[in-house]
């Protein structure tokens, strides 16, 4: 175990500081197809959109308002009092007016300049959230992919097997014929084959599960042939690792948003205890006035009106203190994001350092395990080796190319999990 872990510096202090992350140009094409074509990608575009509407239409309160009022009221009795000896009528009976009125707020003291602040942290949020997506999705899609290659890798080791096994089969067959053999030894080396080919066929069955899962992201109905897990990163020591995530990690970016968002809101609410003033005015025709009642004339106003908050029960001092616990409680989320991401990178290099180790001890354990099967083949085509000692010779070798083969993934697959929580974007 301590190996392991003085692997990790080592590895480290011998590479770059700056990440510099390789994948291959199919992956990369797959990963395009699905920022096209996967619904949750669709679905973040428009909520973007949609933030862009709210902005915009947060921006148009700097302009006035302008209405059209039109109406009429059939009033009785009538409104007459004696004059003179004559009834003298003060109002219509037949009340008819029109008007266009205009509001202006002149001064909000920040109020508009506020809102469209929040407007901006929302979009800003919205399109960081496409990228977050985006960047989860790739995650998704290079997953799929590179288990598709180690599905396809294991299948091929599983027909070279399945191919000594044969030919043996056909050594055991001609040694029966010539009396050499007993039948069991066909029989046992027969249900070495049946025991391979099953194996065999659930890997294909795995394989063809990614397959389905590839075209569930990507809409791509083909296979990967990938010759090789070429998916690579320099590796960096855990402190700039983590740097970097804080940088380039949207997880780290979408909690600062929410750190802006929280801000933003408590600009909004501190503003709201400060006066406004507003210009209106209105022009139009009515009756009514006297003393041609009738008689339908011009008209006109013009004034400044001045709100001015005075008492609300205490209301907006307790919407601040609420504001500002949302705000500290996004920056303990971010804390504590970065401690998890310092765990999982940690882990993500352990693992990376342990895969290395182990992918160096298993080219020993291949090259004796195939010696060792040479070896039986000979023995057993010269008449002198049993079809036990190739059937285990056969297993070692397999099993050797397979743990081989399951440490360069595991390798691959750390790889791309420190790529992943640094942020790396390997598909542009």
């Amino acid at each position: 175990m301590k190996k392991i872990f003085l692997l990790i510096p080592v590895l480290a202090l011998a590479m770059a500081a700056q990440a510099q992350v390789t994948a291959s140009n199919e992956l990369k094409t797959l990963i395009g197809q699905s920022f096209g074509y996967f619904p949750k990608v669709k679905e973040t575009e428009n909520a973007v959109v949609t933030a862009q509407e709210k902005l915009t239409l947060t921006e148009l309160n700097k302009y006035p308002e302008v209405t059209a009022d039109a109406s009429y009221a059939y009033v009785r009795p009538k409104i007459e009092i004696p004059l003179n000896g004559e009834n003298f009528q003060f109002a219509p009976v037949h009340n008819v007016s029109g008007a266009v009125n205009a509001n202006y707020l002149l001064f909000d003291f920040g109020r508009l300049k506020a809102n469209v602040n929040r407007s901006k942290d929302d979009l800003l949020y919205a399109r960081h959230n496409v990228e977050n997506v985006k960047a989860q999705l790739a995650y998704q899609v290079s997953n799929v992919y590179y288990n598709i290659v180690y599905l396809q890798k294991a299948i091929g080791i599983q027909d070279s097997v399945l191919r000594f096994l044969n030919e043996n089969k056909t050594i055991v067959e001609s040694q029966l014929r010539n009396g050499t053999a007993l039948r069991i030894d066909l029989l046992n080396i027969q249900a070495s084959i049946d025991n391979e080919q099953n194996r065999k066929i659930d890997l294909q069955n795995s394989l063809q599960k990614q397959l389905n899962l590839l075209e569930y992201t990507t809409g791509s109905k083909q296979t990967a042939h990938a010759g090789s897990f070429d998916f690579d990163i320099s590796l960096t020591d855990p402190g700039a690792a983590l740097g970097a995530a804080q940088q380039n990690n949207y997880d780290f970016i979408l909690a600062k948003d929410r750190i802006k968002q929280a801000e933003s809101d408590l600009a909004i609410t501190r503003i709201s205890e400060k006066p406004t003033i507003g210009l209106k005015g209105s022009a139009g025709i009515k009756n009514g006035y006297v003393p041609y009642i009738a008689d339908m004339r011009f008209n006109y106003m013009a004034g400044v009106g001045l709100s001015i908050p005075i008492y609300n029960g205490g209301k907006n001092r307790q919407q601040q203190k609420l504001q500002q616990n949302i705000i500290r409680q996004n920056e303990l989320a971010v804390e504590t994001l970065a401690g998890t991401y310092k765990k999982d990178i940690e882990q993500a290099l352990t693992d990376i350092g342990s895969s290395l180790e182990r992918i160096r001890n298993t080219r020993g354990q291949i090259e004796q395990a195939q010696a060792a099967q040479g070896l039986a083949s000979t023995r057993f085509k010269g008449g002198t080796g049993t079809n036990l000692e190739i059937t285990n010779a056969s297993t070692n070798v397999q099993r050797a190319l397979l743990t081989k083969l399951q440490y360069e993934y595991q390798l691959c697959i750390a790889k791309l999990e420190l790529t992943k929580l640094m942020g790396y974007p390997y598909w542009q």
